[in-house]
């Protein structure tokens, strides 16, 4: 599966995004979906997950309350509601897909990344 990541941009502190990851080549609703970002000099974290049929979610706690995570199987594409900013999510955003039937926490359990966006938050 090909997966683009767009939605990216700046925004000023207490701000919203929505992120969104089109998925092609493949049955989306093979995959099960996360999102993670990476900071300047820092590992890539996760944000969010989401299984295949979208009626479970899990959250990062720096994130929890504040991103919401979708997913849209007739368009084939997964999404992250990102409200109440801050300076720390500044971050390149990568959504990444799975087929495994395991928890979504750790990148080492994707198979497939998109290519990344960057959203930058200021103050």
């Amino acid at each position: 599966v090909q997966l683009q990541a767009s939605g990216g941009g700046l925004v000023q502190a207490g701000g919203s995004l929505r992120l969104s990851c089109a998925a092609s080549g493949s049955t989306f609703t093979t995959y099960r979906m996360g999102w993670f970002r990476q900071a300047p000099g820092k590992e890539r974290e996760f944000v969010a997950a989401i299984n295949r049929s979208g009626d479970s979610t899990y959250y990062a706690d720096s994130v929890k309350g504040r991103f919401t995570i979708s997913r849209d199987n007739a368009k084939n594409t997964v999404y992250l509601q990102m409200n109440s900013l801050k300076l720390e999510d500044t971050a390149v955003y990568y959504c990444a897909a799975r087929r495994r039937y395991v928890l979504g926490y750790s990148p080492d359990v994707y198979d497939y990344w998109g290519q990344g966006t960057l959203v930058t938050v200021s103050n």
